[in-house]
């Protein structure tokens, strides 16, 4: 019901705002490297400041990618320690810890591959979400940006 109350409220121009929130965060995250999704946290920080207090449609659809990008690269960062831990341990057991790292290096490269895919995904639906006049909320993201 929420919702609908934002499709009847939002204009065209929200919602091509909003979508073109998700799309910015995206790409930018995606021409930096998507490990360094900081770029696309920038771009919906700037929306949401931008139409915060003029479009609250817009506002909620650039808060809501804003916390999804910065979830994104918290995990990703959290993928590289581990690898670089994993790393260390080949390095410093001289090989022979490797029996154990190369299978959980293994289960990182599934993360990696497994978070960029619903980076991409769930941004394409975000943004096709929002041009329809629609809320979305991103899955396993930290709500930080309230």
């Amino acid at each position: 019901m929420h919702a609908m109350s934002h499709r009847e409220h939002a204009t065209t121009t929200d919602r091509q705002w909003a979508a073109g929130t998700h799309v910015a965060a995206l790409v930018l995250a995606l021409l930096t490297s998507w490990t360094a999704g900081f770029a696309g946290m920038l771009a919906a920080g700037v929306v949401y400041l931008l139409k915060r207090d003029e479009a609250p449609f817009v506002a909620a659809h650039a808060r809501e990618a804003f916390n999804f990008n910065l979830s994104m690269f918290l995990y990703a960062c959290v993928v590289c320690v581990a690898g670089l831990l994993l790393l260390g341990a080949t390095v410093l057991t001289l090989g022979i810890g490797l029996i154990v790292t190369l299978p959980a290096g293994l289960v990182l490269l599934v993360a990696v591959a497994a978070i960029a895919v619903m980076w991409l995904v769930c941004s394409i639906v975000a943004a096709t979400r929002a041009w329809s006049g629609e809320e979305y909320r991103y899955p396993l993201t930290l709500r930080l940006l309230g």
